[in-house]
């Protein structure tokens, strides 16, 4: 007895067969949708390359492009299957396109949800990748004069004034950093010089802050350099009061925007992927429905549709069955060729 099996006359073959045609249409715009949120993913990614020490990940995105151009040419041939399928004549054509097509599209949707576990997975490799990236961007934030690190203060600082984050971790990080070059120290100041040579590594360290932590919305001018100092400001207290410097550090800040444009393509792939499972399944009733007329030349005759030919218990024992046949036929292929394999 068929699975799920329905009935159907002419009206109801007709209202499923333009209600396919616009689902895949519609799946077409969201293919498009899937290719324009690959490119977009791609971009902010390179986008962010620097502090990201140039390892960042481009397989979700390049995956992402593939599944939309994929998306855009299933649906649009599945539109015209729909579209061709109550003309008798065109129909015993596509005939043959049918079982490949819909086998096309079960893998379609096993690329899916490979797509799917590695939007998440990813996060993990972009959180890395960021902590290492940033730790290495604040440590090279001095070298504007240095080939192939030019442009790395204005990346980070551009970087913390959009994301309203400082440092990697926290603010503190600058503490442990010379962020300032040397060439615009005064190597005569004793001040400049005592703090230098005080230094194990002799580096310039304070506790200072680069103009890009200030956060605009304080009402106090920004304190960024003495911050742990209370004596160095008026009615000033670094323990207890809320400092006017971005507090979220730049890894939690960037990888929360990382992470909510993945977790947005992960459902979006999600809706996509049981959208065409629903294609499919229509397809498949439209086309039993279509192969079981009674009287293909007389339109009006009712006819049965179904997901599946068998009941579900017996096409899986059909399936299992169909494997251990391939499996038996291969270890006799092989226990065949062993005795010329030993005359060799």
């Amino acid at each position: 007895m068929p699975f799920l099996s329905l009935k159907f006359n002419l009206q109801k073959r007709v209202k499923l067969a333009q209600g396919l045609w616009m689902l895949y249409w519609l799946a077409v715009i969201v293919g498009i949708i899937l290719f324009s949120l690959g490119i977009f993913f791609k971009v902010e990614l390179r986008k962010r390359s620097e502090i990201m020490d140039n390892n960042e990940s481009h397989l979700v995105p390049n995956l992402l492009i593939l599944v939309g151009l994929l998306s855009c040419g299933l649906n649009a041939f599945g539109g015209k299957l729909c579209h061709d399928s109550l003309d008798p004549q065109k129909f015993s054509r596509m005939k043959p396109m049918l079982r490949p097509y819909m086998l096309l599209c079960c893998g379609f949707n096993a690329l899916l949800l490979l797509l799917l576990l590695l939007c998440f997975l990813m996060q993990f490799a972009v959180y890395l990748t960021l902590a290492e990236g940033l730790k290495n961007a604040i440590r090279f934030y001095k070298d504007t004069d240095t080939p192939g690190r030019c442009f790395m203060k204005r990346t980070l600082d551009m970087t913390q004034i959009e994301f309203r984050c400082c440092g990697n971790n926290n603010f503190r990080d600058w503490f442990e950093v010379q962020w300032i070059s040397s060439r615009y120290l005064d190597m005569s100041n004793d001040v400049v010089k005592d703090r230098v040579l005080s230094n194990v590594e002799g580096k310039y360290l304070m506790d200072s802050v680069p103009f890009s932590c200030c956060n605009p919305g304080s009402p106090r001018p920004c304190i960024q350099h003495h911050l742990t100092n209370n004596s160095a400001h008026y009615d000033y207290d670094h323990r207890t009061e809320e400092l006017n410097i971005w507090s979220r550090g730049c890894r939690q800040a960037v990888f929360s925007y990382y992470s909510g444009i993945m977790n947005s393509i992960g459902t979006f792939i999600l809706n996509s992927y049981f959208e065409v499972a629903g294609d499919v399944a229509g397809l498949k009733y439209l086309s039993t429905a279509l192969e079981t007329m009674a009287d293909p030349e007389n339109p009006e005759c009712e006819s049965e549709g179904w997901l599946l030919e068998k009941g579900f218990k017996e096409t899986l024992a059909d399936l299992l069955s169909k494997v251990k046949t391939f499996g038996r036929a291969n270890q006799v292929e092989e226990g065949g060729a062993s005795p010329d394999v030993a005359a060799t």
